[in-house]
This record gives structure tokens, sequence and C-alpha cells, in this order.
């Protein structure tokens, strides 16, 4: 089951904060479809914070259609956001772009750095999402 790790002084929404750690999970493989996501109430006592805000949260995820509320039994995964498949053709470039990089010598942390320098790019106005 996911924990919810709240940061207050991060200047992100509450409820934004529960979106993308539900869906890291869900990228992470820790949150599977038909898994149960923690009560309202286990949210609010571990983490102190508004139940609205859980259930907003939960609306939203619901929105997406990454989960569904089950009346009287709580809201149940129902899909994942996995790795791409092995036969996506953006996992085809992207594995062959890291083959060139390190055929030109470069180490892990530099294709990771310079990766890292792309995405903020182009997903400036998303940083930090997960």
């Amino acid at each position: 089951m996911v924990e919810y790790r709240i940061d207050r002084r991060s200047g992100v929404a509450t409820y934004v904060q529960i979106v993308q750690q539900t869906k890291q999970a869900l990228r992470l493989g820790l949150l599977e479809p038909g898994d149960k996501l923690p009560t309202a109430r286990e949210v609010v006592e571990a983490t102190a914070i508004n139940p609205n805000t859980v259930l907003k949260a939960y609306r939203e995820l619901e929105r997406e259609g990454l989960v569904e509320a089950r009346r009287g039994l709580g809201t149940f995964v129902r899909r994942s956001l996995g790795a791409a498949p092995a036969d996506s053709p953006l996992r085809a470039e992207l594995d062959a772009w890291a083959a060139r990089a390190r055929a030109a010598g470069l180490e892990r942390d530099d294709v990771a750095a310079l990766f890292t320098s792309v995405l903020d790019t182009h997903f400036a106005d998303s940083k930090g999402d997960a």
C-alpha cells in the first residue's frame, strides 16, 4: 500500500502531491490494477490533512481513468503507468540513442545528466510532476 508524504513547504497543493505520489507508485509498479488505495481516513490519520483534500485527489485520479471508486468498498487502481512496451517506437529510438551515447564514450552519469537536461527543456512546465 502506498504511504503519502506531504511536504507543506513545497508550494505544491496537497491534493496535487497525493496525485503525483500515486502516479509515481503506478509508474514504479508499487500499485497495480486491482490494488486498493488507502481510505481517506487512513490518509488523514497518517498525514493530518483534511479528508476533502484526499477525496479531491482521488477524484482527479478517477477523472484521469487511473482509479475507480466502488461504493462501500473503497478506491481501486484501474490501470498502471508502467514502462513503455518493449516494442514501442519511442523506446526503440531511445535505446538507439543510448547506444550511440555509450559508443561516443559517455558514462552513465553523463547520459543521465544530458537526458535530464533535455527533459527539463521540454517539460519545464510540469517539472516535479510524478
